[in-house]
């Protein structure tokens, strides 16, 4: 591995995570850069001021969109925010997703759909202003859905999983929602019309051919991640990435550096195809990965749990080992972990992720 290929380590922050108490604890735990959620999940519903990842319920999804100040969003705002991160010791490497507020139209081909793309554009335009390097997305209908929080994960840790199909997986999305959160409070009544796989891919298609070359120009790599969870279908609507393969695909429409993948470790693992060490040679050997969320689970889906690193099905040290053989030199981040049973549940499961990881980078084997 060459001196200039070196695998960094970063934190995955919330909106109301930034500031100084969590720039610190990420530097305390060994991290250098951050990857920054700019939409406010938290902002609404039964896991306002939380610190995991959202879970959501059937009817309110993750809470409602738009809850971030459009100016926060703008090249000035974007460069205060990175100076700030330097300022206590950590590189600004990305944002983390787009707010459905601002391409909702984009996703359901609905009529504000050529606006709101002239939107995302610039919101590219300003993120290469401000100097950071990736834009994280992940284009679905029903978004991060039907997942639950449980306790059983080792030491009866509070975890994320599937067991089974269940009535979230299968009610339809409700109109005026989409990617779980809601974009319309006074949407009409129903839902959302089910469509096939390959309308979906031409929607997708569209995005990328509008998105990639203002990506290009602005020196922005944009970087999708897998559906999560990885099933065909989430409440009636078809999803893109639940097969590894299915990558290929989505960086074949648009061949460019800056077509690139945000390489979930855990989503690709609980995907009923494929084999995880494999997966991640080949799209880390075509230098088609921006960042990677470095976690573990146990299990496929519709079945799986999150677990701590060091217990799930993958073989986090093969995967450092393939990681340097390729000469990846982007960030890992722990993206979440169990809760551990202490007055900081998600600090503590963090602290332990990011130990065991740098651990194993300054593993000399």
């Amino acid at each position: 591995m060459s001196e200039h290929s070196q695998i960094k380590l970063g934190f995955g922050l919330y909106r109301h995570m930034l500031n100084k108490e969590h720039y610190d604890f990420a530097v305390q735990c060994g991290a250098t850069h951050a990857v920054v959620h700019l939409v406010d999940y938290f902002n609404t519903g039964v896991q306002a001021g939380d610190n995991h990842q959202p879970v959501g319920d059937l009817h309110g999804g993750w809470g409602f969109a738009g809850g971030t100040p459009e100016q926060d969003w703008s090249v000035e705002s974007l460069i205060v925010l990175k100076k700030e991160l330097n300022e206590h010791g950590l590189e600004f490497e990305a944002i983390e997703n787009f707010d459905p507020a601002h391409w909702h139209d984009v996703l359901l081909d609905g009529p504000k759909r050529e606006a709101q793309l002239e939107h995302l554009k610039q919101i590219i335009r300003n993120v290469g202003a401000a100097g950071i390097p990736i834009f994280g997305y992940n284009f679905s209908l029903a978004g991060v859905s039907g997942r639950h929080s449980f306790n059983d994960s080792r030491g009866n840790a509070e975890t994320l999983g599937m067991r089974g199909i269940d009535e979230i997986n299968t009610t339809p999305v409700p109109n005026g929602m989409v990617w779980n959160m809601i974009y319309d409070r006074n949407a009409p009544d129903g839902v959302l019309p089910p469509i096939e796989h390959e309308e979906l891919w031409r929607r997708l298609d569209l995005f990328l051919k509008e998105l990639v070359p203002v990506a290009e120009e602005a020196g922005v790599r944009l970087a999708a991640h897998p559906d999560d969870p990885p099933l065909s279908h989430v409440r009636g609507q078809p999803r893109l990435v639940y097969q590894p393969d299915m990558y290929q695909r989505l960086l074949d429409i648009a061949p460019s550096h800056h077509n690139a993948l945000e390489f979930c470790l855990g989503t690709l693992s609980e995907m009923t195809d494929g084999d995880i060490y494999e997966i991640c040679d080949r799209y880390t050997r075509q230098g088609n990965v921006a960042y990677i969320h470095f976690r573990n689970v146990q299990g496929k889906v519709p079945y799986y749990k999150e677990t701590f690193i060091d217990e799930g099905q993958i073989d986090m040290h093969r995967i450092i080992d393939i990681l340097k053989k390729n000469e990846f030199n982007g960030v890992l981040i722990p993206d979440h972990t169990p809760k551990m049973s202490c007055d900081a549940p998600w600090h503590a499961g963090m602290a332990f992720a990011m130990g065991y990881m740098k651990s194993m980078l300054n593993n000399k084997r």
